[in-house]
């Protein structure tokens, strides 16, 4: 049988041979939690406590401000020591709260179990947004938001991914493998929320035996299990919407315009997690893998964990490291040093060698087309990125450089090495603030 994708797109080595075999681990907590109050799209969360504050695991240490917000929580039991900026995965320092453990890791009262029989669909979407959750494909979108589409968008499909399509992550792999019922009764919750008619959970075919297993726990549910081609960005949103669907989400448009939500598996496992057992968002499967870490992880991490703690629990560096990335090497960003902590969108962290990354210099664009056929969003990269180098954003927008997905296609073909995602992301963001301030 022919496997569905879409059209563009790469095939980068996945070099997932590093960590797809380990089991999940549970990650020690270290000496202190740095955590963000901004570690998702929207308003940041506001901090909530002070000073030498006691407090509980769950409890809320940051105020959502806003609709396109969420509460943030402790991720253990300890004192409050500090709140305050600190360096943050996006590359500036921002506020957080500083938490020292007690040891004792006791849970907060605060969110209560629900039995989802009884609860309306609004007081489940209340219990999710109560508890943090956001999508954890790396976006972090509140996930409440997205579970409140007008009535008007009527959600038909409803698909969750399971593709990981980033090369060398592997945590959503071990995930289906390993808890497949905690993904399933989120999914069955978020069924029962969007009222959707059909229910699809895509994987890419590299990972049969996750396909097997969710094939098995799904006999008899409502529930499609759809195996998809090998390519990135299978897992982009739009990607994997024309993939399942053969639909297109039209420009400038969001998916629920053509009746179609899309969840993060590990974002169903959270649902489930705060509806039936009242538990915040306060950790995540992280993979920590690359040439560069002397022992590749799948680690059930602590949001507000610091980097070079998770570094040690895998036994520390070969060497040291040519680049650090949170994320795929894609679409992760890259990072100065181990400062940072991990948030609810670290997904990966990823450690290259010096000879792994290529410091090619520069050359001139030779008009090979290779970007535009690699193109997931059928657009034209060199010319969204020559225009948004020269500020030139009018133009730069005439060609559409809003639906670029960031995928990073473009600048992996490149014979010339040209970084034309970070000059289509620059002039993204030149555009956007054009806009607030017009």
């Amino acid at each position: 049988m022919k496997l569905k994708t879409f059209t563009g797109g790469i095939h980068p080595p996945d070099n997932k041979q590093w960590s797809s075999h380990k089991a999940i681990e549970d990650c020690p907590l270290p000496a202190e939690f740095v955590v963000p109050m901004a570690q998702h799209i929207g308003a940041p969360a506001v901090a909530s406590v002070e000073v030498g504050q006691s407090v509980s695991k769950g409890q809320e240490i940051g105020s959502a401000k806003g609709f396109v917000s969420v509460p943030v929580h402790a991720p253990t039991s300890g004192e409050v020591v500090a709140v305050e900026s600190r360096p943050h995965p996006w590359g500036t320092s921002l506020p957080a709260v500083v938490i020292k453990p007690d040891g004792e890791d006791c849970w907060s009262t605060d969110l209560q179990p629900g039995d989802p029989g009884s609860l309306t669909v609004d007081e489940i979407v209340e219990k999710v947004r109560l508890a943090g959750v956001v999508g954890m494909g790396g976006a972090a979108f509140p996930a409440h938001v997205k579970m409140s589409p007008p009535p008007e968008k009527k959600i038909s499909t409803l698909i969750f991914n399971g593709v990981e399509c980033e090369p060398y992550l592997t945590a959503d792999h071990r995930m289906m493998l390993e808890e497949p019922e905690r993904i399933l009764q989120g999914v069955a919750l978020l069924q029962y929320v969007f009222g959707a008619e059909r229910v699809v959970i895509g994987i890419e075919a590299n990972k049969p035996d996750a396909i097997a297993l969710l094939e098995k726990e799904c006999a008899g549910a409502p529930v499609e299990i759809l195996p998809l081609q090998v390519k990135y960005p299978q897992g982009a949103e739009k990607q994997l919407i024309a993939a399942v669907t053969g639909r297109e989400v039209p420009s400038g448009g969001l998916p629920m315009d053509i009746g179609v939500a899309v969840h993060n598996i590990s974002t169903a496992a959270a649902v489930a997690d705060a509806v039936l057992f009242g538990r915040p968002l306060i950790e995540r499967v992280c993979t920590v893998t690359g040439p560069a870490i002397r022992e590749p992880k799948n680690l059930r991490i602590r949001i507000g964990t610091p980097l070079s703690h998770l570094v040690e629990v895998c036994g520390g560096l070969t060497e040291d490291p040519g680049k650090i990335v949170l994320g795929g090497p894609m679409m992760g960003f890259t990072q100065l040093n181990f400062d940072v902590p991990a948030t609810r969108g670290t997904s990966g962290l990823l450690l290259l060698r010096d000879e792994d990354v290529d410091r090619q210099e520069e050359g001139p664009c030779i008009r090979c087309s290779r970007c535009v056929q690699a193109c997931p969003m059928h657009l034209l990269p060199t010319t969204i990125a020559a225009y948004s180098r020269r500020d030139l954003l009018a133009e730069a927008s005439e060609y559409c450089a809003m639906d670029c997905i960031e995928c990073g296609s473009c600048s992996y073909v490149c014979p010339a090495t040209i970084p034309l995602v970070q000059a289509i992301r620059y002039g993204k963001a030149a555009i956007l603030a054009k806009k607030r301030s017009s």
